[in-house]
């Protein structure tokens, strides 16, 4: 079973523009992060599809729940749908919007993506956001990278790569595809 972060990231290192909330999920200026995903490309459309077809579980952060669960983005689901989601926090909230697919895990990111892969199976657990990929890098539970590089500097905002300490991270490339509104870049953790 792998263990995958697979984000939008400006070309200077932001998921998310500045200011962002449950009014701007991407932050101000930074729905171009997200473009190749309305108008994907062939290449686009089927990296999404292997995506789609390998989620067993995910797993994210309080942040990204709060931002944009219910009518903010996900309707009745999460970033995948009903695909089952373990979020990170420190409090589980009063009120659950869709109570199938979220469960609160207040014991750290190691125990979340535990239950990930207990859910998951044989597919794929993926890690969403920023906070949660730069725990589990830091803890040594990612196996893979996928950032999907948007050809924008938005100059502000959240970073992917912003707290993971002094130690070096060492990446080997295994896979890059071009299209026109997004170059897919795609690394192996190396342990």
């Amino acid at each position: 079973m792998t263990v995958i972060s697979a984000m939008s990231m400006s070309l200077d290192g932001f998921v998310t523009g500045p200011d962002d909330s449950r009014e701007h999920p991407l932050g101000i200026g930074g729905e171009p992060l997200h473009a190749w995903l309305a108008e994907p490309s062939e290449q686009d459309a089927e990296l999404l599809g292997e995506m789609a077809a390998g989620g067993g579980a995910i797993v994210m952060g309080r942040r990204s729940y709060d931002s944009c669960e219910g009518d903010a983005a996900w309707g009745d689901g999460g970033p995948a749908g009903k695909t089952p989601c373990f979020v990170v926090t420190h409090r589980v909230p009063e009120k659950v919007g869709a109570p199938d697919v979220f469960t609160f895990v207040t014991d750290g990111v190691e125990n979340a993506i535990a239950q990930a892969k207990a859910v998951a199976g044989e597919k794929v657990v993926g890690l969403h956001g920023a906070s949660v990929p730069q725990q589990a890098l830091k803890a040594g539970l990612m196996d893979e990278l996928i950032v999907h590089l948007v050809p924008i500097l938005l100059g502000d905002g959240v970073r992917l790569f912003d707290l993971l300490g002094a130690a070096p991270v060492r990446l080997e490339r295994t896979q890059v595809i071009e299209s026109p509104l997004v170059t897919h870049l795609r690394f192996r953790v190396v342990r």
